[in-house]
């Protein structure tokens, strides 16, 4: 489970009463980005750089986005920028980029950069069209996908149903992530449910053990393999 763009506010803080597996990504830049990232390192929670990436609407970005626009040096200065104000990263996410994702230089030039940092990346793929993950992979870079928004409309009725449906996913597939916001009426539910995961024989897992293991992979069906003709 990530929790997405937190440091834009004091009242993120909310989603520190979250079970410690829960990872948070951080925008960069922001005036708590550095508070927030010591704090959740302080209780052995994972960070992200939660990454602004250009997207198709091209309104609401964050300054220091990157751009489809940028040359290959503009685009790795954005990101250690963007990286040294969110100490203790270990991955990055996207945070829009439903432009970007789909671009192969952009998106090249971010996963070499990510491989020589040694950082995982994961695709909340705000765009089905995303060559995000299959690039990382090219490229050497722990990777995986988003499966769930939890709280895209932020409504009690609309978290239960795609909690639900995560778990799922998880059952189905023996893993899922799922990316929430530190809305107050997320945070509540999640404190609440995630507590109660074993009883549906599921376990909280940190993200990094998603990512490092086989299971990262279990979510794409593996091709048929066909029938070997006899020999003439």
């Amino acid at each position: 489970m990530i929790i997405d763009d937190m440091g834009n506010t004091k009242q993120d803080a909310l989603a520190f009463a979250l079970p410690a597996n829960v990872a948070f990504a951080i925008l960069p830049n922001k005036a708590l980005s550095k508070t927030f990232s010591n704090r959740a390192a302080a209780q052995q929670r994972e960070v992200m750089l939660h990454m602004p990436m250009e997207s198709l609407a091209g309104n609401n970005q964050e300054k220091n986005v990157l751009l489809s626009s940028m040359p290959p040096q503009q685009i790795v200065q954005t990101l250690k920028t963007a990286l040294s104000s969110v100490p203790h990263a270990i991955g990055v996410n996207n945070h829009m980029g439903s432009r970007l994702t789909q671009l192969t230089l952009p998106m090249s030039v971010t996963m070499e950069f990510l491989s020589e940092q040694g950082l995982f990346f994961v695709d909340s793929r705000t765009t089905k069209y995303s060559k995000a993950e299959v690039i990382a992979k090219r490229s050497g870079v722990l990777s995986t996908k988003r499966n769930v928004f939890l709280d895209h409309t932020p409504s009690h009725e609309q978290i239960d149903k795609q909690f639900k449906r995560l778990i799922h996913l998880s059952k189905k597939y023996g893993y899922a992530v799922g990316i929430a916001h530190p809305y107050p009426q997320t945070v509540e539910y999640l404190n609440v449910h995630l507590h109660k995961l074993q009883q549906h024989g599921i376990t909280l897992v940190k993200l990094s053990d998603v990512v490092s293991s086989g299971a990262a992979y279990a979510y794409h069906p593996k091709p048929k393999l066909k029938p070997i003709s006899p020999a003439l």
